[in-house]
């Protein structure tokens, strides 16, 4: 059988989608990895064709064993970026490290729309720097720093003047000097700016160039080179400005307990005001909040909240449409996948985002002839150690029908359902041509394996897709159902790996029919099955018995770390702490499987990993990553960052919605005019009220008592509670 190539501008990861130009980003984490190691290692869990294709430009081409590796080129090495304070308003943002000054080395700066727009901004007062003492986030778009300074021989060990910076990802700086002392001050303080306008790209790979001169403008500095221009103004204007060194300074009078301020405006020349989308007044996020015993879930909710609007970005050429960025730093664009993913767990903050999304990756799809057809392109993602990179234009392809199916359960119009639904059969029909006369959808290049995670992935566009054309008046939907059961009928069979332990799902099956069987977290979606009418969840691939014995897998020591679910089990080969599909934790597909256990009924195994994942969240400043190591939790033990890991990113923060969410159990079903609550049980963490969520586009509050017991405290009007 005959699978399609996906098309050069979706597959070939190694030249970048992270929120770049193909060409001109950084290998993501994804991308490096899937070009450093072999992608078909030999040994009894590895497997590779008889036969590797030669590799081909501008297509998902597997480049043959026999090739000698690159020997002139060293790994890529990201600047760290998990000690920074990283400020979102996109296209805006700003990163910093602790002690508050921006030096320019690493990723330190303020950036607009990828170029680094400022480097450096060092404060000093009466000649010295003020000691650092405090940095924190102050919300996803403002970080605060203080230090302080002795300036009187006579005070004691006592500092009498504090100084406060105030940094936002919208390119302002208020400096302010706070002071206590008994007498007035007159302290000269002088700011040194400097750039090297460098776009995101240079800075990672380490060849962003020296500090452009600076020329005075008005009342500040501004520099300029062949990629763009910046400037710095300063309110009040300073009293003195040195373009050679890049020196602002002034002379600052402070009453005895009294202070003054400075502001700085940082913009790309001619740039006016950041205008956020996620400041707009008509954000498509509602203003969801939790209260309750849990401290930790109030803290998750809000942040995650945050952050979403911080990552959220429109298309330029239809502004009303508003989408997630994939995270910051490194992957500031549109990643299809995780766009769609995002989405979807966001769905009880409303349906706009769903909708903006969809509309803008229709716009993207490919309508040309051949199988191809119907395809929403992706790059490549590196699948681990045990396979070869996936491409995520498949991924997208199948979470499209999904998106939409939910969305309009959750309260998406008719007329945007009916607008978007040439789009989501065009998928489906891509769906149905890429099986051809099979029963399994394969790897999109020839000799690829059948992978576990994509029938999971087919299987529940076809069910919900089936479910979405019936509902309405599509034609497509019995072919979709039918080859939906007979896809569970095969699978159960034939991707099952028995062992003494009671038998695993496998990873894939090669194309000689050798089973892949590390055990990993691919598995979990085979436990997200999607939602149908009458809040009803779709049926999975695995039949009753195999999901217990997933249930136990996933909720035991190879796979729990205690701070959420690891990407590939302990003792499996090739297990990577800190890989970010071979052992870390990814914050995402923990969130799937807490959402697929509850509803399976393993609350146990779902609560542990919650309870998890939150204690993680708090050591995190409740911001969480797109991963994180998945070494074993112990007591007094904090989980270990990833040095790489996008923080904030859209999965991450979506997650802790679908986390929470998942508590209550919500299942609407707004064209029937009903709702269905299925709480858990077991209430893990104690009662929790949910409010400023959305369902058939009215706001939902809903209340879970310490026994576990589900009561909504407002709903829309025609929406009845169903059993």
């Amino acid at each position: 059988m005959h699978q399609p190539t996906p098309p050069a501008t979706a597959v070939d990861d190694r030249r970048a989608h992270n929120g770049f130009a193909a060409g001109t980003g950084p290998p993501s984490l994804a991308d490096s990895a899937a070009t450093r190691k072999p992608w078909f290692p030999s040994g009894a869990h590895g497997w590779a064709p008889s036969r590797p294709p030669a590799q081909r430009r501008g297509t998902d081409s597997i480049p043959s064993r026999a090739a000698p590796p690159p020997t002139s080129r060293r790994p890529l090495d990201l600047p760290p970026a998990h000690t920074a304070l990283i400020c979102v308003a996109l296209p805006g943002f700003a990163i910093s490290m602790e002690q508050g000054q921006l030096t320019g080395r690493g990723l330190e700066g303020i950036y607009r729309a990828g170029r680094r727009v400022l480097s450096r901004c060092q404060v000093r007062v009466a000649g010295r720097e003020p000691l650092a003492v405090q940095a924190r986030m102050t919300a996803a778009d403002t970080a605060r720093f203080v230090g302080t300074l002795r300036t009187s021989a006579h005070s004691g060990p006592d500092p009498d003047v504090v100084v406060e910076r105030i940094r936002s990802a919208d390119g302002t700086e208020r400096i302010t000097l706070h002071s206590a002392a008994l007498r007035p001050l007159r302290l000269p303080v002088e700011v040194a700016l400097g750039t090297d306008l460098a776009d995101l790209a240079a800075i990672a790979s380490g060849s962003a160039g020296h500090e452009l001169p600076a020329g005075v403008h008005d009342s500040g500095l501004r520099w300029s080179c062949a990629a763009g221009k910046s400037s710095v103004t300063a309110d009040p204007p300073p009293h003195d400005a040195l373009a050679s060194a890049g020196l602002l300074r002034w002379e600052l009078e402070l009453p005895p307990g009294g202070s003054t301020s400075v502001e700085l405006r940082v913009r790309p020349d001619g740039a006016g005001h950041l205008r956020a989308v996620g400041r707009a007044a008509t954000s498509p996020l509602a203003p969801a909040r939790a209260a309750g015993d849990d401290p930790g879930a109030q803290a998750l909710l809000r942040t995650s909240v945050e952050d979403l609007h911080s990552l959220l970005l429109r298309d330029p050429a239809h502004p009303l449409d508003t989408h997630l960025a994939a995270g910051v730093p490194w992957r500031c664009g549109l990643a299809p996948a995780d766009a769609l993913a995002a989405a979807r767990m966001a769905l009880p903050l409303g349906t706009r985002l769903a909708a903006g999304t969809l509309r803008t990756l229709a716009r993207t799809q490919l309508d040309g002839p051949g199988a191809q057809f119907g395809m929403i392109p992706g790059p490549r993602r590196d699948a681990g150690p045990h396979l070869p990179p996936a491409c995520t234009g498949t991924e997208a392809t199948l979470l499209f029908p999904v998106l939409l199916a939910e969305a309009r359960r959750w309260g998406l119009s008719e007329h945007e359902t009916q607008e978007l639904l040439p789009a989501a059969d065009r998928c489906l029909t891509w769906l149905r041509t890429a099986v051809g006369d099979g029963t399994y959808l394969r790897d999109a290049y020839p000799g690829g394996p059948v992978r576990c995670e994509t029938q999971a992935y087919a299987h529940r566009a076809g069910v919900l897709g089936a479910d979405l054309l019936d509902d309405t008046g599509r034609p497509g939907g019995a072919w979709l159902r039918q080859w939906a059961e007979a896809l569970r009928t095969a699978f159960r069979a034939d991707f099952w790996a028995d062992d003494l332990g009671g038998g695993r799902p496998a990873a894939a099956r090669a194309p000689d029919g050798r089973l892949v069987p590390p055990l990993g977290a691919f598995a979990v979606h085979l436990l997200d099955t999607g939602l149908l009418g009458g809040g009803r969840q779709a049926p999975g691939l695995l039949d009753k018995v195999q999901t217990e014995q997933l249930a136990r897998l996933l909720g035991g020591p190879a796979m729990d770390s205690g701070w959420g679910l690891r990407g590939l089990g302990v003792k499996e080969p090739g297990y990577n702490s800190f890989g970010h599909r071979s052992g870390a934790v990814r914050v995402q597909e923990t969130a799937v499987a807490v959402a697929g256990l509850t509803a399976a009924g393993y609350e146990k195994e779902a609560g542990a990993l919650l309870r998890g994942v939150l204690a993680a969240a708090e050591t995190f400043g409740h911001r969480l990553p797109e991963m994180y190591a998945g070494e074993q939790r112990t007591d007094g033990s904090a989980p270990l960052p990833h040095p790489a890991a996008c923080r904030p990113a859209a999965t991450a923060a979506a997650a802790g919605v679908l986390l929470l969410t998942t508590l209550a159990g919500i299942r609407p079903d707004a064209p029937a005019g009903a709702v269905t609550l299925r709480p858990m049980g077991s209430a893990p963490l104690g009662e929790i009220v949910l409010t400023g969520l959305r369902v058939a586009d009215a706001p939902f509050s809903v209340r879970v008592s310490r026994l576990g017991l589900a009561m909504v405290e407002e709903a829309a009007d025609q929406l009845q509670l169903g059993g």
